[in-house]
């Protein structure tokens, strides 16, 4: 018989953004990933929903598609939290809510930067496998942020 290796279900990756959080803000908009994250083809708000619910689909150069449902947005505390409601291929656990939060650094050496985290929280069925891909594509996603904001025009 075998068992899953016991994991924490939920993740927490951050960086160290070099630009104003006016600017890297901009960027954080679930319709615009594709604009920074270098594994996504496309994304774009899906038509005919609720008028109440703003619905995301994600495209990766992979082929894999989400939806993912904002669930929350602030423009006050810099944060959009969202959920992926389906998944093609399907996923391999129930459901995941993510968070990507801004902060704007206010004082030391790295004054007038950004802090962003993107976190996740799954259910209880994801394996470390999943939990470690996150990470992962987290941590890259946070580069490709970094690198698209300090692009020069």
């Amino acid at each position: 018989m075998t068992t899953a290796i016991p994991t924490a279900t939920s993740l927490t990756e951050s960086a160290l953004i070099p630009a104003q959080l006016s600017h890297v803000w901009h960027f954080i908009k679930l319709q615009d990933f594709h604009v920074f994250w270098s594994k996504l083809k496309s994304s774009e708000f899906v038509k005919g929903m609720s008028p109440e619910t703003d619905i995301v689909k994600w495209e990766f150069k992979d082929g894999t598609v989400l939806e993912v449902k904002q669930e929350e947005h602030s423009a006050i505390d810099h944060y959009i939290t969202y959920s992926i409601i389906s998944s093609t291929p399907a996923l391999s656990y129930s459901s995941v809510v993510s968070t990507v939060r801004c902060y704007p650094v206010t004082s030391g050496s790295a004054e007038g930067q950004t802090f962003v985290t993107w976190s996740a929280n799954f259910s209880s069925d994801a394996d470390a496998g999943v939990i470690e891909d996150a990470r992962f594509k987290r941590k890259e996603a946070l580069a490709d942020l970094a690198a698209k904001v300090t692009e020069k025009k």
